[in-house]
């Protein structure tokens, strides 16, 4: 009897490790999450594959729609409004188009104004050295396409590692995740790509700002 338990025992382990080599032989970032602090809950994860979402379905809140925001700011100015995990493209009339995204985590949100520097259809992602020295497990390089951390585009915030970009991980949105950069789903970064220039002007608000204009719902 004691063997034919050892062995189903080994026959398990077996099949468990063949599972986990063909998971990582088919998606290398599916066993890390890089810009995310460990979890056992795949969703929570800040680079997990997009397959782990299937089925996912984003909240009401955080859908793109036009909504009323009164600002002194010039049409084609981006707002980020962190603490309620929306951007704001003002469209001028006292309108914006709103985003829902995901922001920095407890450490690493942080507050602002800078320019779009740079555009980039499908970028490259090289994760910087500060990053690298967190998670040594990271790969050095990582060519654009669809199991890139950083989604179908990214738009580059003046000379900062900051981005404004895709993900692959549609269910981080509403979330704070990242080390900095704001993430948003890749339907929603290629409109807001598609609708502002370089030179445009971001303002990242404080984590502790309260704007009474803003509904949750």
């Amino acid at each position: 009897m004691s063997n034919i338990r050892a062995f189903r025992t080994f026959a398990f382990a077996a099949l468990a490790g063949a599972a986990l080599t063909v998971t990582a032989a088919a998606n290398p970032l599916s066993l890390f999450a890089p810009d995310q602090q460990s979890s056992t809950d795949t969703r929570a994860l800040g680079y997990a594959h997009e397959e782990q979402d299937e089925g996912f379905v984003q909240a009401e809140r955080l859908k793109r729609q036009v909504v009323a925001y009164p600002t002194r700011e010039a049409p084609g100015t981006i707002i980020i409004d962190t603490p309620h995990t929306y951007l704001y493209l003002v469209l001028g009339n006292g309108r914006a188009m709103r985003y829902g995204i995901g922001v920095g985590r407890e450490g690493f949100a942080w507050s602002g104004v800078q320019t779009i520097s740079k555009k980039a259809e499908w970028p490259d992602w090289t994760p910087p050295p500060e990053m690298i020295a967190r998670q040594p497990y990271l790969p050095r390089f990582m060519a654009g396409g669809p199991d890139n951390p950083l989604g179908a585009r990214a738009m580059y915030l003046g000379g900062t590692e900051y981005r404004i970009h895709g993900t692959n991980a549609p269910s981080t949105i509403g979330t704070r995740v990242s080390s900095g950069c704001i993430r948003l789903v890749n339907e929603d970064v290629m409109d807001l790509y598609s609708r502002v220039n370089v030179g445009a002007k971001v303002i990242v608000l404080p984590i502790e700002h309260r704007d009474a204009r803003v509904s949750m719902k």
